[in-house]
């Protein structure tokens, strides 16, 4: 294996990494968003079904296919299935990387802002006053072409470190913070005034709502994306892995602390915004984050410390998985066109920071047309948004799992499997699910999808 493309350093190294990448802004907001527009407690069982049965699988399928190619994405597929039109999902995996990246990194940027505006005391006070500051935020094109070029720099630095010495280092550091921080804000934000009926409404299920085909597919789509799956980011991650290394309980590891994660967000989000007198929580994306919880943090005592640590917990989240993001087309270059990490670091960089100027220019100081495109309704973010996100991640883990469920199959998979000896899942029960339970929960998504 070359210099450049290195390994892990350990099988913790690899879980943390996996876990980060996997931890990102869909947790922390995300999560807690399609909980209150899909009715609450409800949503959550469905969530906990779909990671478990769904989700598992593909991202156990993902791992094994990266151990055993020791390659990513483009050269995984072409080395375990040199004919037929599989290497789409390298093409796939490598376009989503770089493209999700390119606007990722736009929200990115908003939380670094934020986290300056929450420790000089610049988020004022009031539904109105914090409404109107995110919009001018937004709207500030410049500002957030810098933030998010620089996020994109210290994105670029980290991944051109190398595996060890960069993206694991990084995620010893980051992951424990990020934990320490959502404990501390789940604590503080459930002793709050009107915490209970956040707490009730994420916690007792109206069983009544699974009966909504849109909440069920709601619910498997983040649990979907919120395990960065579809994208070969684990595919990658798991082809840094030395063979011995097992993958089974790393595999389970990883869905556990994602899960863990997403669930301690609901702590945070639901009680603290039921605090606010007139919090809807069907609110979601920016308007939650930007908007709605700043004015709660003007408003609390000690808010300033509660309002910074929310942000650079927000911060940390969004770089652990930028990194992953990266990694991915920087890997496929190392791999497939023989270029250094550092070529290959700055120029991907380069090209997603260029794609993403546009994306920054959409919520104004920019060329109208960025910010109405009537084809889709909505702005040039949104479009890519709508393409990278909503389907090609969808598409491209629905073709992974029939990949490793029937193309290479789950004979040979199952045989890697086995080499760990007896654990959970097992090889016949995992062979299952990524063959016929995981490839139909993905074809119910992408037609209600579809039909919306």
């Amino acid at each position: 294996m070359s210099e450049d493309r290195g390994r892990w350093g350990s099988r913790t190294g690899f879980i943390l990494a996996a876990t980060g990448s996997a931890v990102g802004l869909g947790n922390i907001w995300g999560f807690p968003t399609q909980v209150g527009q899909g009715g609450g407690a409800a949503f959550v069982l469905v969530y906990l079904v779909a990671v478990l049965f769904i989700c598992a699988p593909i991202l156990l399928g993902e791992i094994v296919v990266g151990r055993y190619s020791q390659l990513g994405p483009m050269g995984a597929v072409r080395r375990l299935a040199p004919t037929g039109p599989w290497w789409l999902i390298g093409i796939l995996a490598v376009s989503a990387g770089t493209f999700i990246l390119s606007f990722y990194s736009v929200i990115a940027g908003w939380t670094v802002q934020y986290l300056w505006l929450a420790v000089t005391g610049g988020l004022e006070s009031g539904p109105e006053a914090s409404g109107a500051l995110f919009t001018e935020l937004a709207g500030q094109s410049w500002r957030n072409i810098f933030a998010t070029g620089l996020f994109l720099a210290v994105t670029a630095w980290c991944v051109n470190r190398g595996i060890k010495r960069g993206i694991e280092a990084a995620a010893r550091i980051m992951m424990p913070v990020l934990f320490v921080l959502l404990m501390i804000l789940a604590v503080r934000a459930v002793t709050l005034p009107g915490a209970g009926e956040g707490l009730a409404y994420y916690l007792r299920p109206d069983l009544s709502q699974l009966r909504d085909p849109g909440i069920l597919g709601a619910a498997v789509g983040q649990a979907f994306f919120s395990l960065s799956l579809g994208m070969g980011a684990l595919i990658t991650y798991g082809s840094y892995l030395h063979r011995s290394h097992k993958i089974r309980s790393a595999a389970m590891a990883i869905v556990g602390i994602d899960t863990l994660i997403a669930l301690l967000a609901g702590f945070i989000i639901f009680p603290a915004g039921f605090s606010i007198a007139g919090f809807d929580p069907a609110t979601g994306g920016p308007g939650l984050i930007f908007a709605v919880l700043p004015q709660l943090f003007a408003t609390l005592p000690g808010g300033l410390i509660f309002g910074a640590a929310f942000f650079l917990l927000l911060s940390v989240a969004a770089f652990t998985s930028t990194i992953s993001l990266l990694e991915v087309p920087v890997s496929h270059a190392i791999d497939q066109w023989r270029w250094s990490r550092r070529k290959a670091a700055a120029t991907v960089g380069l090209f997603c920071f260029v794609v993403s100027i546009p994306c920054a220019l959409s919520f104004g100081g920019g060329p109208a047309a960025l910010a109405d495109l009537p084809v889709i309704g909505g702005s040039f973010f949104d479009l890519m948004v709508n393409v990278w996100n909503e389907w090609a991640l969808p598409i491209g883990g629905l073709l992974i799992s029939l990949f490793v469920g029937w193309r290479w199959g789950v004979a040979h998979a199952g045989k890697e499997l086995r080499r760990e000896g007896p654990g959970f899942p097992s090889p016949k029960l995992w062979g299952v699910l990524i063959r016929f339970v995981s490839p139909a929960a993905l074809v119910f998504l992408i037609l209600l999808r579809i039909a919306s």
